[in-house]
């Protein structure tokens, strides 16, 4: 007698899908939308915080549309540009990449050394909080300042520019670092502590893994930037292509100074399509 054996599958029942409250699903569902009472109040405190500001930095149109015509002016003097010393653009522009470099590896290195001390959720309080302070007194003082003041210290020359372009990337970037850190998700950190991992181990493979990302793009951001604050910082002797720059602006010489913008403008716009283009591949 043949039997036919019939498959005992217990099926487990289903899980119950979490509901949300009708009265948050519709708000979630609402799109954004200014309450009509702040608006209404905010607008003309907006309109009049607009005109004390501009009344106090006495902007005038005027002076703007009169400005206008002397700045087409001195933009006519430009051209055409005088490319015959452009072997010592080169030479100060590749001196201004290399101290951008030099500024940007150890100002990124430095930042993120003081940013786990600024990060909330790794720091103790009595090392967060003055880690804090000090990235904002840092971050208050212009690097410009910083310039000057290396200057004085060290004497002319790019070295002066990398230790200002140094100390203002820990006021700047360090904050940005630390709020990256910040920002990653907590469920690895959680399961981490929770077995007793240490604050090593916790920061090497649940923090730094998550933030790289940010981490290495913040860092081009950081380049772009210093390249730019290079050429300034060269005003005060700080090394770089802008005491030739100012050389040429005190010297009336209108198409050697057209040669140094058109060749800062494509070292820029070179650097910021490359950092555009690694940004792309790591985000």
């Amino acid at each position: 007698m043949a039997t036919t054996t019939e498959p005992r599958v217990r099926r487990s029942a289903p899980t119950p899908r979490p509901e949300l409250d009708s009265a948050e699903r519709a708000r979630l569902e609402s799109a954004f939308r200014v309450p009509r009472a702040r608006f209404l109040i905010g607008l003309p405190i907006a309109a009049l915080l607009l005109l004390w500001s501009f009344n106090g930095a006495e902007f005038n149109f005027v002076k703007l549309g009169e400005g206008a015509v002397n700045m087409g002016e001195f933009l006519g003097r430009l051209f055409p540009p005088d490319f015959s010393k452009i072997s010592t653009i080169l030479a100060l522009l590749v001196e201004t990449f290399q101290m951008a470099v030099v500024g940007t590896v150890l100002g990124a290195v430095l930042s993120l050394i003081v940013a786990f001390g600024a990060t909330s959720t790794i720091s103790p309080k009595w090392l967060y909080y003055p880690t804090r302070w000090v990235m904002n007194i840092i971050r208050s003082v212009p690097d410009l300042v910083f310039a000057l003041m290396f200057v004085s210290a060290v004497g002319l020359g790019p070295f002066a520019g990398i230790l200002a372009m140094t100390l203002g990337s820990i006021g700047s970037i360090g904050k940005i670092f630390a709020e990256a850190m910040e920002q990653v998700d907590r469920g690895p950190v959680v399961a981490m502590e929770a077995v007793g991992a240490s604050k090593r181990q916790v920061i090497q493979y649940g923090i730094l893994p998550q933030a790289a990302p940010l981490l290495t793009s913040y860092t081009l951001l950081l380049f772009e930037g210093n390249v730019r604050g290079a050429t300034i910082l060269g005003l005060v002797g700080a090394g770089g292509i802008g005491l030739e720059l100012t050389t040429a602006m005190r010297m009336y010489d209108y198409g050697h100074l057209s040669a140094i913008i058109i060749c800062i403008i494509v070292l820029v716009t070179a650097i910021d399509q490359g950092s555009a283009l690694i940004r792309r591949r790591i985000t």
